[in-house]
């Protein structure tokens, strides 16, 4: 029956992120952990399969649309993807299951995963409240080793957390590519997929992954995001992505207060 409810949820994400563009993917690994009882080590393996075979569905449609520039994101996806794959293949696995214990009070890998997840969910959740419609700005290309570094440290945080992280690469195209803001959203897309599925290629060395589930689970999604897409034509993008944004920022709260309670 849980596997039911979390095969619904699937496409539920999905259709999320069909209707407002992104954002959605970022309920995948609270779904993996709270509903489905996964460790969050394996929610956020599993996060980055789901998020970076559903971004590659999005590249498909963006690119019909002429708002993808490939060779920027190929450019950005290198240091991501390093970044990624490394914290996956080496970081997150040696990560020891207790981080420290005072006074009873044990900190665990487990946790901060989540802690650290809520957080990066609560930026992302203020970027969709806060964000409104702007007129499109030319900025200056920025220097390549300022942009390794960006790729580096925000393909960090993907790896860790198991999330695309659109929020954090659409804002570094815009000021480092001089991307408009809808060129950038799609050629975000193709630095998410790459990084999430060569992330996940660092997850097949240390995890055992259940296949059936994986591919089923990503399937829903990617349907769901195709009814998105077909449904967005009749609602307003920018109320449904503030009105989402609040959820998101509701479920960092939860988060954080239910690791703490168990702490």
């Amino acid at each position: 029956m849980i596997d039911i409810i979390g095969y619904v949820a699937a496409l539920v994400i999905g259709v999320v992120l069909g209707l407002i563009g992104g954002g959605g993917s970022i309920l995948t690994v609270p779904l993996l952990v709270y509903l489905l009882g996964y460790s969050p080590v394996v929610a956020t393996a599993y996060s980055l399969f789901v998020v970076g075979s559903s971004s590659l569905v999005g590249v498909v449609q963006k690119h019909r649309k002429k708002q993808v520039d490939f060779k920027t994101g190929l450019a950005f996806s290198f240091p991501s993807f390093l970044a990624v794959y490394m914290s996956r293949r080496y970081l997150v696995p040696y990560i020891p299951d207790e981080i420290f214990n005072i006074g009873g009070y044990v900190l665990s890998k487990d946790m901060l995963i989540m802690v650290f997840f809520a957080v990066v969910m609560f930026m992302a959740a203020t970027s969709m409240i806060k964000k409104k419609e702007k007129k499109e700005e030319v900025h200056k290309p920025q220097p390549y080793y300022k942009t390794f570094v960006q790729g580096m440290v925000i393909g960090g945080i993907t790896g860790v957390i198991g999330a695309g992280g659109g929020f954090l690469y659409v804002p570094a195209l815009v000021l480092w590519a001089g991307l408009s803001m809808k060129k950038a959203v799609g050629t975000s897309l193709v630095i998410i997929a790459i990084n999430s599925l060569i992330g996940f290629l660092g997850d097949l060395h240390t995890q055992t992954i259940n296949w059936t589930f994986l591919l089923l689970f990503s399937a829903l999604t990617i349907i769901g995001i195709l009814i998105g897409g077909s449904l967005s034509k009749y609602v307003s993008n920018t109320k449904l992505k503030k009105s989402f944004g609040w959820f998101i920022l509701i479920m960092a709260v939860y988060i954080i207060i239910k690791e703490f309670i168990q702490w």
